[in-house]
């Protein structure tokens, strides 16, 4: 399986030229239109052409890899795998839960509700303007998510998504034998190996650890598409970051260039 990179650079709705620094040949860059008056029709022309990327991808026989701002653009991801006629089990993994709505946010911050948004809760406005529809909670993995608010956390327990505190648990874990898509937050590596992240969080697995748990769910032939959530280049200055970041989604999709 050939991989097909797709580069967004954006967080939200805002330009973040620096993720264009790590594309390679052949990656092709997100930036459609958004001359548009208001986020919800900014972030819907960055999921259109996504999603388009990623049905067109997964058509061809290929695997469609995502580097990208905030994690959003999964709602974008998950459209194209769907009119692809693909029904993934999503593996989720980050810092944070994602699985806020604006109901229970203590900030209202929008890039806190993805995963929410992914299984029908909360705000459904992103979804229904990619055509995306939501996952059964059943079919949802999130790893490790060890800093939620305090209602998001509850609303974790109490739903039907399988929370797994740390991450080394998927190497025993049973996957079912669904074609797998894998959201990778990159701050959900311990700040030790990847210190340079906006939302770094005590904590984490390793870079080895990682890389581990993504050469597993790779061996397993079923990883259809991958996203990553990139960390703050800004201040990675010595690119510590990136690199560990980098083997990470390498493991992941077997894909070795020199970062």
């Amino acid at each position: 399986m050939q991989n097909q990179f797709m580069y967004t650079p954006f967080f939200i709705d805002q330009p973040q030229p620096d993720i264009a620094q790590l594309a390679q040949s052949g990656w092709k860059a997100n930036q459609p239109d958004l001359s548009h008056d208001d986020r919800y029709s900014r972030m819907s022309a960055l999921n259109e052409s996504l999603a388009a990327f990623v049905t067109e991808t997964v058509m061809a026989g290929d695997r469609p890899v995502s580097v990208n701002g905030d994690c959003c653009v999964t709602i974008g991801m998950l459209a194209g795998l769907q009119r692809a006629r693909i029904d993934p089990l999503l593996i989720w993994l980050d810092a944070h839960g994602d699985f806020n709505t604006f109901e229970t946010s203590p900030s209202g911050f929008i890039g806190g509700m993805p995963l929410a948004m992914l299984v029908g809760r909360g705000d459904q406005k992103l979804m229904e303007l990619a055509g995306t529809r939501p996952l059964p909670e059943d079919q949802v993995i999130l790893t490790d998510g060890r800093n939620l608010d305090v209602v998001e956390g509850v609303e974790v327990t109490a739903s039907k998504v399988q929370h797994v505190n740390y991450v080394d648990d998927l190497l025993k874990l049973d996957l079912g034998d669904r074609p797998i898509y894998v959201h990778f937050d990159t701050d959900v590596l311990n700040p030790n190996d990847a210190p340079s992240m906006v939302y770094a969080t005590e904590g984490g697995p390793s870079t080895k650890a990682l890389i581990a748990v993504m050469k597993h769910l790779a061996s397993t032939g079923r990883v259809v598409a991958a996203s990553m959530t990139v960390w703050d280049m800004a201040n990675d200055t010595d690119k510590k970051t990136q690199a560990a970041c980098m083997a990470c989604l390498e493991a992941l999709v077997d894909h070795h260039r020199n970062y």
